[in-house]
């Protein structure tokens, strides 16, 4: 059909994403097995190419039941204090990868906590329930915040006098961050409470955030857009969404495998893109399958 295609350089893996990886690739050339505490990337195929090669994705009651002297590591979202106290007690040898930027985030956290807790403050936590981030952000509060995923949980927050701190998943919108930092001012003016108690921290990655905004570019100069992520990957939800925001024609795809011939018209800019958790590798091989077509 002599479709132009173009993949767009700024998508696929982040740099804390390639850190981890690069470190399970370098401890499977040295040992037959290692495992991974949750999966290492939210993409399938990238999954699969790790697994092939000696890793095993495990959970965090499965550490009780690893052999002793068994190597485990932490991926890029981080893992809460208790993780690695069940190691130490276990025998078991961690693989720090921890994305710099959630370390950095886990320790502000902390600290602010131990600044604001005497005085009766509160911390809140913009970002995805469950999501393995945002756990163990949780747990460098031994649990004691309060997460934020939709503006509708504003209305769990206790407002007491004392300080609020508000922190953000490194991966999550700005957008909708500041959505829920001015819909916190307005409910703390209604009842009568000093909004500048509310601090807020800018905590998501400068990667992603710069990412939009680029990728809204992208998506807006092409006729039509294919996103490759994986379904489970948050933070590729959120860059589906400025996809398709910026054009209409967007279709999320985990595969060649689910591109549709019929979204496909005569002569169309195709752009292939993806999440902080898709290989290049994959991208790729989705171009030459709309190459081919």
């Amino acid at each position: 059909m002599g479709y132009q295609v173009e993949i767009d350089k700024q998508s696929g893996f982040c740099s804390g994403v390639i850190r981890a990886i690069q470190c399970a690739e370098e401890a499977l050339d040295e040992r037959k097995t290692i495992y991974s505490l949750g999966a290492i990337v939210h993409n399938n195929e990238e999954l699969h190419r790790l697994e092939s090669k000696g890793l095993r994705v495990i959970t965090r009651e499965d550490m009780n039941d690893l052999p002793t002297g068994s190597t485990v590591l932490i991926r890029a979202h981080g893992e809460p204090p208790l993780t690695y106290s069940m190691a130490r007690s276990n025998n078991i040898s961690l693989l720090e990868c921890t994305c710099p930027v959630v370390l950095q985030l886990q320790k502000k956290i902390l600290k602010e906590y131990d600044r604001i807790k005497p005085l009766d403050g509160q911390i809140l936590i913009f970002g995805k329930k469950g999501h393995a981030e945002v756990v163990g952000l949780l747990g460098q509060v031994s649990g004691d915040a309060i997460v934020i995923e939709t503006l509708k949980d504003i209305d769990q927050v206790r407002f007491s006098g004392g300080p609020v701190s508000l922190f953000s998943q490194t991966t999550k919108n700005p957008g909708e961050y500041k959505k829920t930092a001015d819909k916190l001012r307005i409910l703390m003016v209604e009842k009568g409470i000093d909004p500048g108690l509310l601090k807020i921290f800018n905590t998501i990655c400068a990667q992603v955030d710069g990412r939009q905004e680029a990728l809204t570019r992208f998506a807006a100069g092409k006729s039509l857009i294919l996103f490759v992520a994986g379904r489970e990957s948050s933070n590729g939800k959120v860059l589906y969404r400025t996809c398709k925001e910026a054009n209409p024609r967007s279709y999320s795809i985990e595969n060649p495998n689910d591109i549709d011939p019929q979204w496909f018209k005569p002569g169309d800019s195709v752009g292939i893109c993806g999440a902080t958790s898709t290989p290049y590798w994959l991208m790729e091989q989705v171009a030459e399958k709309v190459r081919n077509m």
